[in-house]
């Protein structure tokens, strides 16, 4: 039976480093801040910014929630972000996503500065990374390889497959990956006989947004299983992979909830401190 990965039993620790750090900025006169922007008016979305930034306040960061009815028009949202850029106060920016369908999305998140891009959908920081020279990374990324390292998963030489393309997880975890030194495979809705490929995963990273999609018999015996789904099946939050089916067989196996997003706002935190030390020249 495969052990669950707890993230909440190292939390405390990343917790306690983010808020010695912000001591440390605010006692050079830098409150580190993070500017959230919400467009619509998705309550789902709402609630998990608002979680977002309270933990954020809680921390000791200064985080200014602004939500923005989406008739205000693109022109006024870019507007805003240039002067969030230009502000010496504001250290990172972030876009609710997803946005409103009329919004070019790409036009809106490659407005933010690349020194205030805390969530790395920047073309320099997205191509900072692939080189193998990350300043900021996808924050679901970067808790992916903090829970690894964590639990002491051996990354070097392994075989990893990465269940999924997205520029927020697939592309960047696999990117993380081959910079320790796996061999990484990159699986998408396109492959054909997925299994194949899964089955030969020492690490199994999979975030293809079907829930239970990867039962028992596409692991391997032993591997670490990273699941980074989150689907809603009948009120009920659920992983991509079938927890129970495949706990048996995998040596290491996150749970959701409970396994990655626990750590993905504290990464993104941690991205922000970096933020505050590109603005202050504290590199």
């Amino acid at each position: 039976m495969g052990m669950i990965i707890e993230a909440s039993l190292f939390t405390r620790k990343i917790e306690t480093e983010l808020v010695k750090e912000v001591e440390r900025l605010k006692s050079e006169g830098h409150n580190p801040s993070l500017s959230v922007i919400v467009l619509g008016n998705s309550p789902s979305t709402m609630v998990y910014f608002k979680n977002m930034s309270h933990k954020g306040v809680e921390l000791g960061f200064y985080v200014e929630l602004r939500k923005i009815d989406e008739s205000v028009g693109e022109a006024t949202v870019l507007e805003l972000i240039k002067r969030l850029n230009d502000s010496a106060d504001v250290d990172g920016i972030l876009i609710g996503l997803p946005l409103p369908k009329e919004y070019d999305v790409e036009a809106v998140l490659h407005a933010i500065s690349p020194d205030k891009d805390v969530d790395a959908f920047h073309p320099f920081n997205m191509g900072q990374l692939m080189i193998g020279k990350p300043r900021f990374v996808p924050a679901t990324a970067k808790a992916i390889i903090a829970l690894l390292e964590n639990y002491g998963v051996r990354i070097q030489g392994t075989n990893a497959v990465v269940v999924g393309r997205s520029n927020i997880v697939g592309k960047p975890v696999a990117s993380l990956l081959l910079q320790r030194d796996a061999t990484v495979t990159v699986c998408h809705s396109k492959t054909v006989d997925l299994a194949r490929y899964t089955r030969a995963a020492d690490i199994l990273v999979v975030s293809m947004g079907r829930p239970k999609a990867i039962t028992a018999e596409y692991v391997k015996e032993g591997a670490v299983v990273i699941d980074v789904g989150i689907n809603d099946v009948g009120g009920k939050i659920v992983g991509d992979v079938d927890f129970d089916g495949v706990r048996p067989k995998a040596s290491l196996i996150t749970p959701v909830p409970g396994g990655v997003g626990v750590l993905t706002t504290l990464m993104l935190f941690d991205n922000v401190l970096k933020a505050a030390r590109l603005n202050t020249g504290k590199r």
